[in-house]
C-alpha cells in the first residue's frame, strides 16, 4: 500500500513542521512524477557487495560531508569530494588487502535531525536548521521557515551530483577502480514525505525500492521500531541502516532484524556503531551477541564522529582527532574478541584542510577552529586527519582474529 508522501508526520520523528500543506502536497505530486534519481539494479549490485562485506571478503568505507549544501563558498565540488574518497579507498585496499566497497555520504545527505527544534541566538528564537532540503542556516525568520520547494530543489541537487560522479568514472577509469568499481550513494532517510515520493517499483520483480539512493539509513533519534522510518525501511527492497548508540536497549537489535531483514538476507541490514570511545568496548558486544543470537547476518560498521563530539568554551563543536581512533581500535578489538566481522567505517568527512576537528599532531586547537570552520552541521575530519586515520586502520582490518570469523545460524 502507498502512503501518503504528504501527510503530516510527529515532530518526534523528526519532522519539520511545514506551515504551507499545499505547498507539500504539491512537492510530493511532482517528486513522485520524477525519474529514479538512482538505478534500482544499482542497488541490488550494493546489496550483493555488502554480502562480502558481511562475511569478511571486502570493506566498507562510507564518508562524506555531515550535511551536503546545495551550492556556495563552503560546497566542496563533487569532483573533488570523489577524487579523494577514491584515494583513501585505493589506501585501504593497499594496506588491508581487501576489496572496498565505497559509499558517499552524497547526493541526498541534505537534512539533519536536530535535539532542539529551535535555536536562540541574542535573545531571538527561530526554527533550527535542518538541512538544505528544509530550511537556510541563514539566521533570519524567512529563511529558517520550513520551505517545502527544497524538497525538489534536493532532488534536482542530488540529480546533478549523479550525474557529475558517473560522467568523472566513465572519463576516467583509473577513479572508478580505486574507488572498487563504484561510488554509491548513501544518506539518511529522515524526511518521510520526500522518501516516500520518490519509491518506485522494479517491474521485473514487483519489489518497492527507495530511489532517492542506493543505501538508506536509519538515525539514531529515529530507530524505533513502531516508528514511521522503520516502516519506511522495511518497505523498500535497498540495503538499509540503523545507528546504534549506547542507550540501545535490550532486545532492539532482535526487533530491528525482524521488522528489517525478517528472511536473514547478506546485504539487507548493516549496523552503524556510534558509541563514543569510552563506551565501545562495553556496550558494543551485547548488541552484536543479540544480532548473532537472532540469526542476522547484518554488516558491522564503525561510526568513531558521533559519540565523540563535544562543545568548545566558545561554543563550537568539535571532535579530538586522537579519540576518534581509539573508538576505531576499541571497534576493532571488540570483533576479534567475538571472533566477528568489523565490516567497515563511518566518516564525517572534508577533502580541504578545514578546522573542524582538533588534534594534538598538527595540531589543531580549540583556538584554531575558527580558522576554518566551514561545517553547515557538525565537524568533519579535514584532508590531513582523515588520511592519518585510513593509515592507522588499514592494519586493523586484516588483523589475525577475525579471518574465520562466527557464523549465523541457517535463516529461519
Amino acid at each position: 500500500m502507498h502512503e501518503d508522501a504528504s501527510r503530516s508526520w510527529p515532530p518526534e520523528a523528526q519532522q519539520p513542521h511545514w506551515p504551507d500543506a499545499s505547498a507539500l502536497s504539491e512537492a510530493a505530486r511532482i517528486l513522485k512524477s520524477l525519474p529514479p534519481l538512482v538505478s534500482l539494479s544499482d542497488c541490488d549490485a550494493l546489496r550483493g557487495r555488502l554480502a562480502a562485506v558481511s562475511r569478511g571478503e571486502a570493506f566498507l568505507f562510507q564518508a562524506g560531508d555531515c550535511a551536503e549544501l546545495f551550492a556556495g563558498p563552503r560546497a566542496e565540488p563533487v569532483e573533488e569530494k570523489i577524487r579523494f574518497l577514491a584515494d583513501l579507498a585505493a589506501v585501504l585496499k593497499a594496506v588491508s588487502g581487501l576489496p572496498i566497497v565505497t559509499v558517499g555520504r552524497i547526493a541526498g545527505q541534505y537534512a539533519k535531525p536536530r535535539s532542539s527544534p529551535t535555536e536562540t541566538r541574542d535573545g531571538q528564537t527561530l526554527p533550527a536548521y535542518r538541512g538544505d532540503a528544509v530550511n537556510s542556516d541563514r539566521f533570519d525568520a524567512a529563511a529558517r521557515a520550513p520551505d517545502p520547494r527544497r524538497l525538489l530543489r534536493a532532488y534536482l541537487a542530488s540529480a546533478r551530483t549523479l550525474r557529475e560522479i558517473r560522467d568523472l568514472q566513465a572519463r576516467e577509469p583509473a577513479v572508478r577502480r580505486r574507488l572498487g568499481g563504484a561510488c554509491f550513494a548513501s544518506h539518511e532517510a529522515l524526511l518521510l514525505p520526500y522518501e516516500h515520493a520518490l519509491v518506485r517499483i522494479d517491474r521485473a520483480s514487483g519489489r518497492q525500492y527507495g530511489a532517492s539512493g542506493h543505501l538508506l539509513w536509519i538515525g539514531e533519534r529515529t530507530r524505533q521500531v513502531p516508528g514511521p522510518h522503520v516502516s519506511f525501511a522495511a518497505r523498500v527492497g535497498n540495503p538499509v541502516a540503523v545507528k546504534l548508540g549506547p542507550a540501545t536497549a535490550s532486545g532492539t537489535i532482535a526487533r530491528l532484524v525482524d521488522r528489517l531483514d525478517p528472511r536473514r538476507e547478506p546485504g539487507r541490514l548493516t549496523f552503524i556503531a556510534r558509541f563514543g570511545a569510552a563506551r565501545v568496548r562495553d556496550a558494543l558486544p551485547p548488541l552484536i551477541e543479540e544480532a548473532l543470537a537472532a540469526g542476522s547476518p547484518a554488516t558491522w560498521v564503525c561510526d568513531p564522529m558521533h559519540g565523540n563530539t563535544f562543545v568548545t568554551p566558545e561554543g563550537r563543536k568539535t571532535r579530538q582527532l586522537e579519540t576518534i581512533c581509539e573508538e576505531v581500535r576499541g571497534f576493532f578489538e571488540v570483533h576479534a574478541r567475538l571472533g566477528t566481522v568489523p565490516g567497515g567505517l563511518h566518516l564525517e568527512v572534508s577533502s580541504r584542510n578545514v578546522t573542524e576537528c582538533v588534534d594534538a599532531a598538527l595540531p589543531v586547537r580549540p583556538a584554531d577552529l575558527a580558522r576554518r570552520y566551514e561545517t553547515a552541521c557538525d565537524p568533519r575530519l579535514n584532508h590531513d586527519q582523515v588520511l592519518r586515520l585510513v593509515y592507522a586502520t588499514a592494519p586493523l582490518i586484516d588483523a589475525p582474529g577475525w579471518s574465520t570469523p562466527r557464523t549465523w545460524p541457517l535463516a529461519v
